[in-house]
């Protein structure tokens, strides 16, 4: 095992009680959510591997908090009585270690899909970066981006995003999608700039061969442009690619997510999260 599932009364050896009654409290997993899955994958694939263990077809299952299908990291992982704290666990701060790059855009503001604008970059530097950074301290009003879970006339933003985008009209959801997506207040307490370079050498994870086959995933890496990695601490409802968007938008260009990883989600650290196939092992069950 690469780390310790949290599991309120586990002291016992791995893995786990095929009794749902010895975790009253219910189960927390810590999981280092797979490149290119969607958080409801994770939760489809757990779910099916606990309710054939504890043999309880009624048995809840859920998440604290959704992470994009190209973002990684800490997605905890609510099993049972664990689920009614799914809404406390969500409302804590998170940490993200952001890649992104300036000088194109693409619709959802990360690589699921193509650069559809590109921009000026050449006056970009680490030292701009750097001082453009502050102003994004601090409490905020921020639109989320098209491509995301805001529900639009009672419809995922996502959902509508992805259907005119297919077809090639989604210059509609542009239209219409902006007035009702609210600006949300959110709040950065921190901000750090961990690196600045071009992204000439392609960083992403390698994809997982159960990823879902939806999730396209575009290569901008051949584009030279310039790539800060930030580390980014802020408050529940934060749109990592939003703040993507609007660096870029500060700086006089367009930026867009190249990569995206989850490292906090409130207590809980990327360190000591399980694998998706640790976390199956759990229940005996091999990914």
């Amino acid at each position: 095992m690469t780390g310790v599932p949290v599991i309120p009364g586990l002291t016992g050896n791995l893995p786990l009680s095929h009794d749902i009654a010895d975790y009253p409290e219910g189960i927390v997993l810590a999981v280092d959510k797979p490149y290119r899955w969607t958080s409801a994958d994770v939760i489809r694939k757990l779910k099916f591997a606990a309710i054939k263990h504890f043999g309880k077809k009624n048995l809840k299952v859920g998440h604290a908090g959704t992470l994009d299908p190209l973002a990684t990291g800490v997605l905890l992982v609510c099993i049972g009585n664990a689920c009614k704290r799914a809404q406390e666990l969500q409302d804590h701060d998170k940490e993200y270690i952001a890649r992104i790059r300036f000088g194109a855009t693409t619709p959802s503001y990360d690589l699921e899909k193509e650069v559809d604008r590109r921009f000026p970059f050449e006056h970009i530097t680490e030292a701009s970066v750097r001082n453009a950074l502050p102003a994004f301290l601090g409490e905020q009003e921020q639109v989320a981006p098209l491509f995301s879970a805001k529900s639009v006339d009672g419809v995922r933003a996502y959902e509508l995003a992805r259907k005119l985008y297919r077809s090639g009209r989604l210059s509609e959801l542009d239209e219409t999608a902006l007035g009702t997506l609210q600006r949300n207040k959110i709040n950065i307490s921190e901000l750090e700039l961990l690196s600045f370079g071009d992204s000439s050498s392609p960083k992403a994870p390698q994809n997982d061969n159960n990823a879902s086959k939806r999730i396209n995933v575009a290569d901008t890496s051949a584009l030279g442009l310039p790539e800060a990695t930030v580390r980014i601490v802020c408050s529940k409802g934060t749109y990592i690619r939003a703040f993507a968007r609007d660096l870029g938008e500060a700086l006089g260009s367009g930026a867009h997510l190249s990569g995206l990883l989850r490292s906090r989600s409130g207590d809980y650290r990327i360190e000591s999260a399980l694998s998706l196939q640790d976390s199956l092992a759990l229940f005996q069950i091999e990914q």
